[in-house]
C-alpha cells in the first residue's frame, strides 16, 4: 500500500457500516448506522465526502435508485463495499489486533 492509502478511523467505520447495511446503503441509512454503533453524531456531509474519496479509491460503488415520489422525484444513490473494500478492512483488522495483542492494559476489556 502507499503512503497515503491506509484507511482513517471513519473511513473503515464507514465501510463496516456499509457491510452492515447490506441493500439499504445510502447517506441517511448510513450516517444513522455509524451513530447507533458509536454514539456519536455524524454530519451527512461527511458521510457523502468519504464515499466520494472512497469510491475513488475502488472501495466502494454506487448506483442510483429510480426516483420516488417521497423526495420530489429524486433518486436515492445507494453505496456498497467492493471487493478491494473488504480485503482493506481486512488488512486494517489484521493490523489494528497485531498492535493490540499483549497490551496488559488492554486485557480483559470487554466490548
Amino acid at each position: 500500500m502507499r503512503k497515503g492509502d491506509y484507511l482513517g478511523n471513519f473511513d473503515l467505520m464507514l465501510l463496516l457500516a456499509l457491510l452492515r447495511l447490506g441493500e439499504d446503503a445510502y447517506g441517511v441509512t448510513i450516517a444513522r448506522e455509524l451513530e447507533e454503533q458509536t454514539g456519536r453524531e455524524v454530519v451527512v456531509a461527511s458521510v457523502y465526502a468519504t464515499l466520494e474519496r472512497l469510491q475513488e479509491r475502488g472501495l466502494v460503488t454506487s448506483s442510483l435508485s429510480d426516483p420516488t415520489p417521497e423526495r420530489g422525484g429524486r433518486a436515492k444513490r445507494y453505496f456498497r463495499i467492493t471487493g478491494a473494500g473488504i480485503r482493506e478492512v481486512r488488512d486494517a483488522r489484521r493490523s489494528l489486533m497485531n498492535l493490540w495483542k499483549g497490551l496488559p492494559e488492554l486485557k480483559g476489556e470487554k466490548a
